[in-house]
């Protein structure tokens, strides 16, 4: 019997936001050099592969693409759902703005 294998599929997230509240209160709310945590009331599970597209908020608006990997799921009904995502490429604008926000001064 052969065994059944699975292709390397991508879920894409890309989400537009009306405002920046909800951007800030629903979406990305924790990025790092290495990673970003998403909040969603339905989280990915982990290993999962994902094509990241999205906008983050620091004086002016940037936009993070590239591909990461579901690492961490908080579940519902957790007020702090949604899930940890390690960054596996990412367009070189990107890196460079993530580099930058994430060496400003707190």
């Amino acid at each position: 019997m052969q065994q059944e294998r699975r292709r390397d599929s991508r879920v894409t997230i890309n989400k537009e936001f009306e405002t920046i509240d909800e951007f800030v209160a629903e979406y990305a709310t924790d990025i790092s050099s290495s990673g970003c945590f998403i909040r969603s009331k339905h989280p990915l599970p982990v290993g999962t592969k994902v094509n990241l597209r999205f906008t983050v908020i620091a004086g002016d608006m940037e936009i993070i693409e590239g591909t990461g990997e579901v690492v961490r799921v908080v579940r519902p009904p957790s007020p702090n759902a949604g899930m940890g995502v390690r960054f596996t490429r990412l367009s070189d604008n990107s890196q460079r703005f993530i580099r930058e926000l994430t060496q400003k001064p707190a």
